[in-house]
């Protein structure tokens, strides 16, 4: 038994060791929005921001004062009020009669075969008249240089497609430990850095910012590809790659900025609804990631008291590694780098997230995304 341990940590600890040294590389060479020099007005191609409002009046109000205060000569904001049951079309209504550049427009219904999220954005792209597209959430905050600042390294590096990778603003002891393990999560699981490399099958896409060459979009199919996807920000990505087009990550810091989850309840609801998706509802992918989490990230914790020797010095540097690791991740996140020694929490915590969107989809039938019901069959037929 004692080899078993001691081939178990060996191996756990190289794991680490080389997903580390590789994230750490890669991260470190993904471009900084804010090292970008932006673009003069002449060399401003027009750009068209797209965003999906439902029940959304609480955050709408701060992402849309900095969506309209841009510096850029020639941009639109083109906002999609999904059915909201709350202000949201009020407040939208306002700001449109008060700023030029947005157009708002409301939704009544939602037509069959479509999530109300992509079927929004399918919308937005109809009304928009930019030769780019950004894709955004309604909580969204930009710095007013993004554009310009954007657009200049998309050409720079002749992408085609530009997800930025933003800061969320988290409080709290549950939120920071959460999510700092799951940004530890992402960059292992997505390699960003890998994004940009044609010969690479990686491909990342969030929701807070997503740009792309409207002949791109129009090319890969738009949403109606992505009718029924719950994940639409990264299939979005997915889409790029496989359509043959380059595509990249940039880093911006400060400039991108959003309330992502209101509370670490909040925080498992919504990755309750993602999660099962993420992974194609395939339960031999979910358990396949619940169980490597564990031990990768807990079991080096919990055998210590019971190792001794090789084995033991083994789990103690992979249990090294793992915070040493979630301590980066914390510090890009601007959270205390000392978040990290909540590691085997966060881990706990994720697993049991994963393990609740099985049991809750499998329970329902289904998702339920802001008040609408999507049958759990469709949802697989749509997966990309």
């Amino acid at each position: 038994m004692h080899y078993f341990w001691t081939a178990l940590f060996g191996f756990v600890t190289l794991a680490w060791v080389i997903g580390g040294i590789r994230m750490v590389a890669g991260m470190a060479r993904l471009p900084r929005l804010a090292q970008t020099t932006p673009l003069r007005d002449d060399a401003c191609p027009a750009i068209s921001i797209l965003v999906p409002a439902r029940d959304e009046a609480e955050k709408l109000p701060q992402a849309l004062v900095t969506l309209l205060a841009q510096d850029y000569p020639s941009y639109e904001v083109v906002v999609v009020d999904d059915r909201s049951t709350d202000a949201t079309p009020q407040l939208l209504d306002g700001f449109a009669r008060a700023h030029k550049h947005l157009k708002v427009i409301h939704l009544t219904d939602l037509p069959a075969g479509w999530l109300g999220k992509p079927h929004a954005l399918n919308v937005a792209y109809q009304h928009a008249t930019g030769d780019w597209l950004v894709f955004t959430d309604a909580d969204v905050r930009f710095a007013p240089d993004v554009l310009r600042r954007a657009l200049a390294l998309a050409q720079e590096k002749d992408w085609d497609h530009l997800t930025l990778l933003g800061l969320a603003d988290l409080e709290g002891f549950w939120e920071k430990s959460v999510v700092s393990y799951f940004v530890l999560g992402f960059m292992l699981g997505t390699r960003a850095w890998a994004a940009s490399n044609p010969r690479s099958r990686a491909y990342v896409g969030v929701g807070s910012f997503q740009l792309l060459r409207r002949s791109t979009y129009q090319t890969i199919g738009t949403h109606r590809r992505l009718a029924m996807e719950v994940v639409d920000d990264m299939k979005l990505g997915k889409l790029v790659k496989q359509g043959g087009f380059r595509s990249g990550v940039g880093i911006a810091d400060d400039s991108i900025r959003l309330r992502w989850q209101e509370g670490v309840a909040n925080i498992i609801r919504g990755l309750t609804k993602n999660t099962f998706a993420v992974f194609g509802y395939r339960l031999s992918r979910v358990a396949g990631t619940a169980l490597g989490s564990f031990v990768l990230s807990i079991l080096p914790f919990l055998a210590l008291p019971f190792l001794s020797g090789t084995a033991r010095l083994l789990a103690v540097l992979a249990a090294v590694a793992a915070v040493a690791l979630h301590a980066i991740a914390a510090y890009g996140s601007r959270v205390s780098p000392l978040y990290a020694i909540t590691h085997p929490l966060g881990a706990a915590m994720m697993i049991y997230i994963v393990l609740r969107s099985i049991v809750v989809t499998l329970w329902r039938g289904g998702v339920v995304w802001r008040g609408t019901f999507y049958p759990l069959e469709q949802l697989r037929r749509g997966s990309i």
